[in-house]
C-alpha cells in the first residue's frame, strides 16, 4: 500500500485521517468525497495503491490505482521521447593565422569531419604575440575556411573577436 505525491504515508493512528479528499475508483467513477481513512480502506479493499493526482483542488482529488505500472509506464513515455531526441555536439578547431597549407587542409577535413556527423564546428584562430595588429589575416583564413565547406555547413555565428581569440561556429546544412 503507497500513498504517493503530495500525501504522505499515513498510518492508520495518524490524526490528519479525517481530511476529506474526491475519491475516483480504478475505472474512473467517482466515489465522492469520503475522508482520507474511507479512502485508505478503499484502496485497501482493490488491493491497490492511492495516488493524489489533483493536490491543488479542493478537496484534493486521490485516484485508486496501481502506481508501479503508471510509473513505469511515464518511464518508457519518457525513453521513447528522448530516443528521436538528436544531440548536437560543438567540436572545436584551433588554427593560427600564419598555418601552412597541409596543416590548414588538415585541420579543414577535421571541420568537414565534424559537420558529416551533423555536429556544430567552432573554428577559433588563436593570435599570439604582436599577430593581433593582423587580425584581418584571420579574417581571412576563416573566409578560406567557409569557401571550403560551403557544401557542407553554413555560417551559424559570424566571425567575431575576443580578446586574442577570433571565433566563428559552423553548423550542419538541413537535409530536407
Amino acid at each position: 500500500m503507497k500513498v504517493i505525491a503530495k500525501i504522505r504515508k499515513i498510518s492508520p493512528d495518524s490524526e490528519v485521517q479525517d481530511r476529506s479528499v474526491r475519491l475516483v475508483d480504478v475505472e474512473g467513477k467517482q466515489l465522492g468525497v469520503l475522508t482520507l481513512k474511507e479512502a485508505l480502506d478503499e484502496a485497501t479493499k482493490a488491493e491497490l495503491d492511492l495516488v493524489e493526482v489533483a493536490p491543488n483542488a479542493d478537496p484534493p482529488v486521490c485516484r485508486i490505482m496501481d502506481y508501479d505500472r503508471v510509473r513505469y509506464q511515464r518511464v518508457k513515455k519518457r525513453q521513447k521521447g528522448t530516443k528521436k531526441q538528436v544531440i548536437v555536439h560543438v567540436k572545436e578547431v584551433r588554427i593560427r593565422p600564419n598555418t601552412d597549407e597541409h596543416d590548414f587542409q588538415f585541420k579543414v577535413r577535421h571541420i568537414k569531419r565534424f559537420l558529416e556527423d551533423k555536429n556544430k564546428a567552432k573554428v577559433t584562430i588563436i593570435f599570439r604575440g604582436r599577430e593581433i595588429t593582423h587580425n584581418e589575416r584571420g579574417r581571412e583564413v576563416l573566409e578560406r575556411i567557409v569557401e571550403e565547406v560551403k557544401d557542407l555547413g553554413t555560417v551559424e555565428q559570424v566571425p567575431l573577436l575576443e580578446g586574442r581569440n577570433m571565433t566563428m561556429i559552423l553548423s550542419p546544412k538541413k537535409v530536407n
